[in-house]
């Protein structure tokens, strides 16, 4: 059977507290039936809207019927401003879920999709305590003590929310992850002999976000 492909993503550019946050609009190759908001990984290690991770999240979610709305972070790409440490990130992604639900009124509001990989599932955390949430996607949340000497205080998130994270990620333990998970009692979808940015994998992140959707 020959699947009907997903529209051309459309660049807009969208006003955040900083700034011009560009932003790319994918849309199903049908009537979508929500807004998924994608979240890339940190902007001063090379993460755009354009990382595989990200734009495989986005996919996903357009083949599931969903418009796929992925913005660059401050500082990345063409959007404007500096990084601030989930800050201000938090706000823009605010920001533009105003923006595409102001701009697709007629889609059901159900709540809008959070997904996002590394820095940007720590944002998505955030975001979630401010906006009608239909359901999250996290690949890769950084908590505690990560590469970099970076920490992440990632906030608790709801009981069906899907979490994935590579085995062999040296970026973000595996172990950090499951102690911010368990006192949630929050399943985590471990990818055998994946390393952070799941090299080789990225068919699975997709075919674990399709399998485990529901409408």
């Amino acid at each position: 059977m020959i699947r009907p492909r997903a529209r051309p993503g459309e660049r807009v550019f969208i006003t955040g507290g900083a700034g011009q946050i560009e932003t790319l609009i994918d849309a199903p190759a049908t009537a979508p039936r929500g807004i998924a908001l994608v979240a890339h990984p940190h902007p001063q290690y090379g993460g755009t809207l354009d990382n595989k991770v990200t734009q495989t999240l986005a996919r996903s979610f357009t083949e599931l019927g969903w418009l796929a709305v992925r913005p660059n972070f401050r500082g990345a790409g063409a959007s404007a401003g500096v990084h601030d440490h989930g800050e201000g990130e938090t706000e823009d992604m605010i920001a533009v879920a105003r923006y595409s639900a102001d701009r697709y009124p007629a889609l059901p509001h159900a709540g809008f999709v959070l997904a996002g990989f590394s820095f940007g599932a720590f944002v998505q955390t955030r975001v979630a305590k401010s906006l009608n949430v239909h359901r999250l996607v996290l690949v890769a949340p950084p908590s505690g003590l990560v590469s970099g000497a970076r920490t992440y205080a990632t906030e608790n998130v709801p009981a069906d929310t899907i979490v994935i994270h590579g085995e062999r990620d040296d970026t973000v333990p595996l172990a950090h992850v499951f102690e911010w998970a368990r006192p949630q009692e929050l399943p985590v979808i471990v990818i055998p002999g994946a390393d952070h940015f799941f090299h080789r994998r990225l068919h699975l992140i997709r075919n674990i976000v399709k399998g485990a959707w529901r409408d």
